[in-house]
């Protein structure tokens, strides 16, 4: 799968683990070493944008070592670190080579780092960007740590323009506290247990203020701005207009939200928990349909896993639950399954899970396709065969996730990062090969 098409090649890769050229099949100099994937599909090594690692601090939660080899296994070739749920948070230099410190010599794939927007911190944003954060995350609401606060327009504004001049993305968590107050005050004598009552405390209108809001200090600052895991269909139309007016606002989505649907969501299952929640199932169509349509850019994880106690399970209590879906492994398998059975082609995979999510990082050119020059980040993927999740499949650091049991299809055969292979048939190989980018 190159940028112009599908179709039998050769790809030849240098001894720097970049490609040097993309040419007919039947191109093969004599004497070099082969691998030959037969009827298989080759494509760009995903990249990750939205990945919770957690480490240091958390790193009970997820850490680097065990989700780099889960990524591997998955096809992911490059992560992109949130900068919230690690102690401490990569809001400062400090805490930054912090992070990079906990990281060396761990990562099985290559990783990045997104910092941190928090009341306070504006003075830290242009020497994070000097060490190497490739943009910035905040949220509009209680992120859900207390080391991690949340900003409004007041501390925004400055901040974007800090970012605009920068050159660096400034990744929102769009969702405000209002709507959510006022849902959640109306539900106290709702049963925790019931997804339903869980669904009505994220209302989508805490959505579509948050990007209203957004929108306009986009427009005000010229600050490059993207929402993080789009979930409500009825906030599509703001994302439609500012495009329309050619601003720099772009939209990502997740998998757990183009695969599930609210309806179908048991009550007491909280592995499913999330925010924004997992809504109905004609809001999941327009979100598919969203994205073919190129109104959301592309798909990303949201890995956002934890220990298991915190997931009340036994309790099967939403509200006591933390809110995160683990499926940073699964994820191209889980959106190859919707996709397909959507008519859509292996192209617009590549699309949603390298291209766009490479761009967002600033890695265009570097990762996110087959093409001269880039680095040999592969993945052989078996488009008409299909995985079963169990516990014994899953190697992330804790087997909790909403897609235990399902069938998918696809299967990952092999990765390689820079030309090595670093996973093949559900195993990791070279765990200790990642750059930290």
């Amino acid at each position: 799968m190159t940028p112009s098409g599908i179709g039998p090649a050769s790809i030849h890769i240098d001894d720097r683990g970049a490609i040097a050229r993309v040419a007919p099949w039947e191109d093969v100099p004599a004497g070099a070493q082969v691998d030959d994937v037969g009827e298989l599909a080759v494509l760009p090594g995903v990249v990750d944008t939205h990945v919770h690692l957690n480490e240091p601090g958390r790193t009970e939660w997820e850490g680097f070592a065990t989700s780099t080899r889960a990524a591997a296994i998955g096809g992911v070739t490059t992560l992109v670190d949130m900068p919230l749920n690690s102690i401490p948070p990569t809001t400062t230099r400090e805490a930054f080579a912090a992070k990079r410190a906990a990281a060396r010599g761990q990562c099985a794939v290559d990783v990045g780092f997104w910092g941190g927007v928090v009341p306070g911190n504006a003075g830290e944003l242009a020497g994070m960007v000097r060490d190497g954060v490739r943009g910035f995350k905040c949220f509009l609401v209680d992120s859900g740590v207390p080391e991690f606060g949340w900003v409004g327009e007041r501390e925004l504004t400055p901040a974007m323009g800090i970012l605009a001049g920068l050159g660096v993305p400034l990744l929102v968590h769009a969702e405000v506290a209002g709507p959510i107050d006022r849902a959640t005050a109306g539900l106290a004598e709702a049963d925790p247990r019931r997804y339903a009552t869980y669904l009505a405390s994220r209302p989508p209108g805490a959505e579509e203020q948050a990007i209203a809001m957004v929108t306009g200090l986009c427009k005000q600052t010229g600050a490059r701005t993207h929402i993080v895991h789009h979930s409500a269909a009825s906030a599509l139309p703001l994302l439609r207009e500012a495009r329309a007016q050619g601003l720099p606002l772009t939209a990502e989505t997740c998998p757990h939200y183009l695969h599930f649907t609210a309806e179908a969501i048991p009550d007491g299952a909280t592995p499913f928990k999330c925010a924004p929640p997992i809504r109905e199932a004609a809001n999941r169509e327009l979100l598919w349909k969203a994205l073919a349509d190129g109104v959301l850019d592309f798909v990303a994880s949201d890995h956002s896993p934890c220990s298991p106690g915190l997931k009340a399970m036994e309790q099967g209590d939403f509200v006591a639950a933390w809110g995160g879906v683990a499926g940073l492994q699964l994820a191209l398998l889980v959106l190859w399954t919707e996709a397909a059975a959507r008519g859509h082609t292996l192209a617009d995979l590549a699309r949603w899970t390298s291209a766009g999510p490479a761009r967002l990082a600033g890695l265009t050119g570097k990762k996110g396709a087959i093409a001269a020059g880039a680095d040999a980040d592969l993945v052989v993927f078996d488009d008409a065969s299909s995985t079963t999740i169990t516990p014994e499949t899953v190697s992330h650091r804790h087997k909790v996730t909403p897609y235990a049991g399902e069938t998918l299809r696809g299967r990952v055969e092999r990765t390689y990062l820079r030309g090595t292979r670093v996973a093949e048939g559900g195993r990791a190989l070279a765990t200790d090969l990642g750059s930290l980018l």
